[in-house]
């Protein structure tokens, strides 16, 4: 049998296989030396922007939110000077490998438009600098509040119109709420007249009761900033001098809601908690004790310290640590990161007799007071806003028919929201364990400007840090 069609067959194959081999080899070169060349360039324009993460959403509703700008490059560090933010809010700024993340101090404007730049963005290996600019738009605000009626309790959710207002929680008896960037918990009596802690989604779907201590009272409901922790003192149904809990201070998380609430507890202190209020950006508690001490301690009761006494708490401004505290002798501001201390500025304005006050990021303060003239008090109430230098401004001034039951103010210190009780003569009070006008209005104010938004029926806004006193 003769081998030469064989032979013929084996060198074409092999004359194929080395021009394949070649053919092959020149693609790579080629795909390298593109390589090189997108390399080059990408190095020649400097970092480039591949992905961008915000969550607007998270941004109105609470501090610390964050944009996160991830580029082609590994980057030398970005300064706090590179960057601008319109409109203009308070941020940190910190890279890491390829992103640099700007912080917002805190919560952004509702239904606003913001943009970030960042100049003279470096890799860290040198080259040319490039310029980032990214935009973003908040969603419009949305609320809750309650309304208590004869035929039951509603929680409400709505927009700042008014008019999109949606029923997400209903309950024979609702004595207050909270909500959490993800939570409403809700503190009900049931028929049995037996306290009760509920946590739902926001939109009220699926309902879970929290443990409690026991049988008795739930009061001072509140919840943290970020976390999802909520707070709250408990009262035993039965006290006698010899046993009991009174007006004794619990936290509890929402991520485990199957856990027992833990008792905060200051070794050496009195147990029992007259007012408290969560610190902003910390997982600190500011509480004051029956006995009128003032106090600084971690979530469990750890590492207390002593600020002296006090009268009241009238609040912590959201991504501040400056209280507002009510001393014997005066009202101070105290800042709870060093306890340094300072009487509260005096407005420039004689306010008359005030009754409230709120704190707000900037330093300056909302004030209730009663409007006085030449013959003494006129049953008018004026609600001001008093710059941190003193300079003072009339937001509103409630009628001498209605009467004041709270100011809140929204997170992000755009709005004020104040509830009143109209025509307070012929308004009485409830008797729930934490009383509210049959009829209450929420009046919601421009703190740049005083000017009325809009004027909602329902009360305990969901602005707000702590029930109505």
């Amino acid at each position: 049998m003769s081998t030469e069609p064989v032979s013929r067959r084996a060198r074409g194959l092999r004359r194929r296989g080395r021009a394949f081999a070649a053919s092959f080899g020149i693609v790579v070169a080629v795909l390298a030396v593109l390589g090189l060349a997108g390399a080059a360039a990408s190095v020649a324009q400097g970092p480039r922007v591949t992905d961008v993460q915000v969550d607007p959403a998270a941004a109105v509703s609470a501090s610390g939110s964050r944009l996160i700008v991830t580029t082609t490059q590994s980057l030398a560090e970005v300064a706090e000077s590179q960057v601008t933010v319109t409109p203009a809010t308070p941020f940190t700024v910190d890279t890491s490998g390829r992103s640099v993340g700007v912080r917002f101090a805190l919560p952004l404007w509702d239904d606003t438009e913001y943009t970030v730049e960042i100049e003279g963005v470096e890799s860290v290996s040198g080259g040319p600098a490039a310029s980032i600019s990214e935009s973003f738009r908040t969603p419009a605000a949305q609320i809750e509040l309650l309304q208590r009626g004869e035929d039951g309790d509603t929680i409400f959710r709505t927009d700042l119109s008014g008019e999109n207002a949606v029923p997400v929680f209903t309950h024979p008896h609702i004595e207050d709420y909270r909500a959490t960037s993800a939570h409403l918990v809700v503190s009900v009596r049931t028929e049995d007249d037996q306290p009760a802690l509920i946590m739902t989604d926001l939109d009220g779907a699926d309902p879970q009761e929290l443990p409690l201590p026991g049988d008795g009272f739930v009061s001072n409901l509140q919840s943290a900033d970020r976390g999802e922790l909520i707070g709250y003192t408990f009262s035993d149904a039965e006290i006698s001098a010899d046993s009991g809990r009174e007006s004794m201070l619990f936290t509890a998380s929402l991520n485990d809601p199957d856990a027992e609430a833990e008792a905060v507890a200051v070794e050496g202190a009195d147990p029992r908690v007259a007012e408290w209020r969560f610190v902003p950006g910390t997982d600190s508690i500011l509480l004051l004790s029956f006995d009128g001490s003032l106090l600084l301690t971690g979530s469990g009761g750890d590492g207390a310290t002593a600020l002296g006494t006090a009268l009241s708490i009238e609040g912590i401004a959201r991504g501040s640590s400056d209280a507002v505290i009510q001393r014997i002798e005066n009202m101070a501001t105290v800042d709870l990161a060093d306890a340094a201390e300072e009487p509260l500025v005096e407005p420039d304005t004689d306010l008359g007799g005030v009754s409230t006050v709120t704190p707000l990021p900037d330093g300056s303060t909302i004030r209730t007071a009663a409007v006085l003239d030449a013959e003494g008090p006129t049953g008018r109430t004026s609600v001001s806003l008093v710059e941190e230098d003193g300079a003072t401004r009339l937001l509103t001034e409630i009628g001498e028919s209605d009467a004041v039951v709270q100011v809140c103010v929204s997170p992000s210190a755009r709005y004020a929201a104040v509830t009143v009780a109209p025509d307070a003569i012929d308004n009485p009070y409830d008797t729930y364990q934490l009383p509210l006008p049959e009829r209450t209005e929420t009046r919601i104010l421009e703190l740049d400007d005083g000017v009325a938004v809009v004027a909602l029926a329902g009360s305990s806004i969901s602005w707000c840090q702590v029930p109505p006193v």
